[in-house]
């Protein structure tokens, strides 16, 4: 199954935090927090701005990115987790 995002929407999956700390403490996974960091899989064709043209979202399929706290709404695909957010609650693309 294919998920196509519409308008300015963005489907991502979580990228897994590391279960060690710097220290090489074990994080058990009731202690670790989400991660803010997810891979793009998906990205709609653009909002549509008062001028009829459409303004497309910064981001394209493989990207890496970091999204606010609260952002996004999650959903289930095939057994996995992802979620679909709008492209304004992206913060930052990870250039490496």
């Amino acid at each position: 199954m294919t998920l196509r995002p519409i308008g300015d929407r963005i489907l991502v999956k979580r990228v897994e935090s590391e279960t060690r700390s710097a220290g090489g403490i074990i994080i058990p996974e009731t202690a670790k927090e989400k991660p803010q960091e997810a891979e793009v899989i998906a990205v709609g064709e653009g909002r549509l701005l008062d001028n009829g043209e459409r303004f497309a979202p910064p981001v394209k399929p493989g990207d890496r990115v970091l999204f606010a706290k609260y952002s996004g709404d999650e959903i289930k695909l095939a057994g996995e987790t992802h979620m679909i957010m709008r492209s304004d609650e992206i913060l930052a693309i990870i250039e490496s």
